[in-house]
């Protein structure tokens, strides 16, 4: 018995409830790393400030972040876009649909109307939740003929709730719609006028399996909080706890490059210099120029305080 009671005690069984939103106990389950604010459902809630802040960060510089801490598979590209010359940012909502399959559809749609009170299809339940700053990520297996299940309606829904695009592994309809909403920076596989079928007892192409739950977008993994960076045709997911490394990190460089340039151009010293592991002449410097210039530099000032702070030099 007392052997029992141990496995008992250490084994945690998790239950994935098909169609359905994830619950708390799982999301913080998943996210243990996460430290900060949550939203009331557990999804880790980034400050508005450090989005902000991430419009202004390279995929380069997030790539380097994530990679040396050994978060390998968090980066897609491929994709078409909506406004391509904008920068996507915001908190992931996850949706996961698999190719459609009558029988889970029907027990879903059943379980979905009558008991946690959704309406309409099974397409709009995920945007239901969507709030200012997120970004619905969508794993719709690159469906394309009769898979479109966005389309200038949900766009302007989702538009409307967010302020922001979506990534969207499938294909949209309705595209010229959705380039007139001015601030729907997107990132999608294909487009296609057809739109998605979802009738069990007829034509169905696609199930709603998943919502904020773990899902797959192209070659990354992505859960529900993670922060989405959308630019120059790729796509990276920033797990939360690392949001603040990022940013910090990328302006340190953003600055470091902008002083190395200025001085490059004075000729005060050589590319050699430059390149190289900086001397205490050049890092003192560095020093003095950002105390100068420092309510002219693009990062917050008290986080450059901060820097100095910690500068030897």
């Amino acid at each position: 018995m007392k052997k029992f009671a141990l496995l008992s005690s250490i084994i945690c069984i998790h239950i994935v409830v098909y169609g359905q939103q994830i619950s708390k106990e799982e999301l913080l389950f998943l996210t243990p790393l996460w430290k900060g604010e949550r939203f009331a459902d557990g999804r880790p809630k980034v400050s508005d400030a450090l989005l902000k802040r991430l419009k202004s960060v390279t995929l380069e510089e997030a790539w380097a972040v994530l990679k040396n801490e050994n978060f390998k598979h968090n980066y897609d590209d491929g994709w078409q876009t909506i406004n391509p010359d904008s920068v996507l940012v915001g908190r992931a909502v996850t949706a996961t649909f698999m190719p459609g399959r009558p029988d889970i559809q029907r027990v879903i749609d059943e379980r979905g109307h009558k008991i946690d009170g959704r309406i309409k299809s099974q397409n709009s339940w995920p945007i239901d939740l969507l709030v200012k700053g997120d970004v619905y990520v969508v794993d719709q297996f690159g469906a394309h003929e009769d898979g479109p299940t966005i389309g200038d309606n949900l766009g302007n829904s989702i538009f409307a709730k967010t302020g922001n695009g979506i990534v969207y592994n499938g294909a949209i309809r309705d595209i010229n719609g959705l380039k007139e909403i001015g601030g729907f920076t997107s990132f999608f596989r294909s487009y296609h006028p057809s739109h998605h079928l979802n009738n069990p007892d007829g034509e169905l192409n696609t199930t709603l399996v998943g919502i904020n739950t773990p899902t797959r977008i192209g070659k990354a993994t992505v859960l529900p909080g993670d922060v989405v960076l959308g630019r120059d045709g790729g796509v990276m997911f920033i797990p939360p706890h690392l949001l603040e490394k990022v940013v910090k990190t990328s302006e340190i460089v953003r600055l470091r490059d902008m002083f190395g340039h200025q001085r490059l151009r004075e000729q005060k010293y050589t590319p050699g210099q430059i390149d190289n592991r900086w001397s205490d002449e050049i890092e003192k410097d560095f020093s003095q120029w950002l105390n100068d210039k420092i309510d002219q530099l693009p990062v917050p000032k008290e986080q450059i305080q901060e820097y100095l702070k910690g500068r030897t030099w």
